[in-house]
């Protein structure tokens, strides 16, 4: 019964997951069109400064997710082990934690500077756009933002809950 409760929690994971898919497949579509017009109203060195700072700033938000992700499982790997437990595990584990958290840390401070670049791009697109269109740019940006956050969470929780339905799979003779 629990297996079954959990398979139809994973459908319904799933199926959040098309229903967001869909989503970051129209915010796509909206960031190219901002492209678009953006390379259309700038100048070159203005373009390749707004290009550059949308391109980073999926690969920032990804990195600080995905960090946030693997410090958590040790983390949680840390509280389950007990202290009788291998010490040399132990050991790695506090290890990866250390290592875990200087490289959050240093994506943290990408971020900082990226913030910062966000702010001089959007000086740069006050020059050209109308209110409405930097309104979309910077409704853009953060619902990108948002749909990164949601997918990686939803992942996370696929994965877990594939791992609870292997593993209770495992324990039934």
């Amino acid at each position: 019964e629990l297996a079954g409760r959990l398979r139809g929690r994973l459908r319904g994971l799933r199926e959040e997951r098309q229903r967001l898919q869909v989503a970051a497949r129209g915010c796509c579509r909206r960031g190219e069109e901002l492209q678009a017009l953006v390379g259309a109203l700038c100048q070159p060195p203005e373009f390749q400064r707004y290009l550059l700072f949308v391109g980073d700033l999926e690969k920032v938000v990804n990195l600080l997710l995905c960090l946030s992700c693997r410090l958590a499982r040790v983390r949680n790997a840390l509280r389950r082990s007990r202290a009788d437990e291998d010490a040399e595990e132990r050991h790695s584990l506090n290890e990866r934690h250390e290592l875990l958290c200087r490289q959050r840390e240093d994506a943290k401070d990408l971020k900082e500077n990226l913030d910062r670049r966000e702010k001089v791009v959007s000086g740069i697109l006050a020059k050209y756009l109308t209110e409405q269109q930097l309104q979309d740019y910077q409704h853009f940006l953060q619902l990108k933002t948002s749909l990164l956050i949601e997918q990686k969470d939803l992942e996370e929780r696929i994965k877990y809950c594939e791992e609870q339905i292997e593993n209770l799979e495992k324990s039934i003779p």
